[in-house]
């Protein structure tokens, strides 16, 4: 399997640069599964029309930090930092975009005061150590800038404090909001409550790691960035209930489906089962892995041979996907972050 199997033509225009006015009035695709049905081009809004009462969303609540900084070398050269974590009061682990990658030792003055030095390099990331005025995660909240995607092709702006925010966002550490949920407001929140909707959350810090282009063209050697999350206690005995019921269990976004997947646990007997759990994930999904902890998944148009598209294509089968995504550039949907979505249903019942 390689990456390039996860291939498809975008014009560029397509790319979303900026949020639609509301954010449920982003368009939908519908996605059955292969022979169950045509693609049905609806709207976010009309959500609540297509679940049932004790159908359960899970949401994730990370809250992205402004983890952009700009700063020189004391050679004068400009530096771009993008905070991937945050590791300690002094010291992150990010990535660097400059004209020269610089060694360890060096320091780089920040344009928002205070300086860093690098520390060490690993793979595509530094270890920098701080020197500011206060702790690093409060200073990051008024001296950083929100980390908008690389394909948005321009600076942000004041109201992608809110708009690269999801409106449950709770728990601090992302560097890249989940998508999917920028469509949720209030009244549709509201909406689905009186459909008899229910809600849950996991929490998985997304990583500048998610922006990384995979650089080798086997999938199977692939070594996916690592992110912390939690599946609380609360959320698993929700499920189990969702589930003993006959509601379904549906994910808003491939991290939800990447934060639960990692918290399956498999009996001797070879059930799998959702438990409690709160780490590090590496997990990395593609065709040939069996997603068991959802019925369903919300999500946004991914990158060209991303994982995040490699994920969705294990849920729904790889050609009913790429179907999908052939479908939405002829009906000119709106791609990435700020773009619409599609709702999909597995290639085999869970």
């Amino acid at each position: 399997m390689k990456k390039s199997d996860f291939h498809y033509p975008l014009p560029p225009e397509l790319i979303a640069q900026e949020p639609l006015a509301q954010r449920s009035a982003s368009r939908l695709l519908l996605v059955p599964p292969a022979g169950a049905g045509a693609f049905e081009d609806r709207h976010v809004n009309g959500l609540p029309d297509l679940l049932q009462p004790g159908d359960l969303l899970v949401f994730n609540d990370t809250r992205v930090i402004p983890a952009r900084l700009f700063g020189h070398k004391e050679s004068g050269g400009r530096v771009e930092i993008l905070i991937e974590r945050v590791l300690s009061e002094s010291q992150a682990r990010a990535q660097l975009r400059a004209s020269k990658p610089p060694r360890p030792g060096s320091l780089i003055d920040l344009d928002a005061g205070g300086r860093a030095e690098v520390l060490e390099r690993d793979g595509g990331f530094y270890l920098l150590r701080f020197e500011l005025p206060e702790a690093l995660e409060p200073w990051l909240l008024h001296a950083g800038r929100m980390p908008l995607p690389p394909y948005i092709q321009r600076a942000p702006g004041q109201d992608d404090a809110e708009r690269y925010q999801t409106v449950f966002a709770r728990q601090a550490g992302a560097v890249a909001a989940p998508t999917a949920g920028l469509h949720f407001d209030e009244p549709l929140l509201e909406a689905l409550r009186a459909r008899g909707v229910e809600f849950g959350h996991v929490t998985l810090h997304v990583g500048a790691g998610t922006f990384l282009p995979m650089r080798v063209d086997d999938v199977h050697a692939h070594r996916m960035h690592s992110e912390w999350l939690n599946v609380g206690a609360e959320l698993v005995a929700r499920i189990r209930r969702t589930r003993e019921a006959g509601g379904r269990v549906i994910a808003v976004g491939t991290t939800v489906v990447r934060a639960l997947e990692s918290a399956m646990r498999t009996d001797a007997a070879g059930e799998a089962e959702l438990h409690p759990f709160s780490g590090e994930t590496r997990i990395f999904i593609f065709p040939g892995y069996r997603i068991r902890s959802v019925d369903a998944l919300l999500t946004n148009f991914h990158l060209p041979e991303s994982t995040l598209l490699m994920l969705v294509s294990a849920f729904a089968g790889k050609e009913r996907v790429l179907e999908a995504y052939a479908h939405a550039v002829a009906q000119r949907y709106r791609f990435f972050s700020y773009g619409d979505a599609m709702l999909l249903f597995p290639a085999v019942r869970r």
